[in-house]
């Protein structure tokens, strides 16, 4: 049990110690799996990312196509490939993702977010640069539902005095 704190000298000295225990790094450990690759999983809007990386050549597959091939615009392939600049590790992980749901939008950013974190889980000293970024934080803004006797979520209908 917690020893007991009976002045406030007692209680500053306890919040000392925690506070040089929470100063202290914590030592990360690389999640690979057997074939040296890294998981993780990316959300955005309704779009799901499954997420494997592994050393390679830059390779990116979605879906078993290119990037070039499932994104045409070139604003989505900048998008997906955002992590690899920050990290400065741009053309070193092959990646093959699989994604569902939401749009193409939807979809680059689940990508993202899910490479994002398999960089996270194979070398975890990046996380810093990453969380930095924001990569590592899930953008949680979804589409607002549509509410009975309006037009859309907000919008009413047009009103007429006649």
């Amino acid at each position: 049990m917690a020893e007991k704190l009976e002045s406030l000298k007692d209680l500053k000295k306890a919040s000392v110690k925690t506070e040089a225990a929470a100063a202290e790094p914590v030592a990360r450990k690389a999640k690979k799996d057997k074939q040296g690759r890294s998981y993780a999983t990316g959300k955005r809007k309704d779009a799901v990312a499954r997420v494997w990386i592994k050393p390679g050549k830059g390779n990116i597959t979605i879906n078993e196509k290119s990037v070039d091939q499932y994104f045409a615009r070139p604003v989505l392939k900048m998008i997906i490939n955002q992590p690899f600049e920050v990290a400065n590790r741009v053309n070193e992980f092959d990646v093959v993702c699989t994604v569902k749901g939401g749009g193409l939008s939807g979809q680059a950013g689940a990508i993202k977010h899910g490479i994002s974190k398999a960089l996270n889980n194979y070398e975890p000293e990046l996380r810093l640069v990453l969380k930095k970024a924001g990569f590592l934080t899930r953008d949680d803004r979804t589409v607002e539902r549509k509410k009975y006797g309006k037009a859309k979520a907000r919008r009413s209908y047009q009103f007429s005095k006649r």
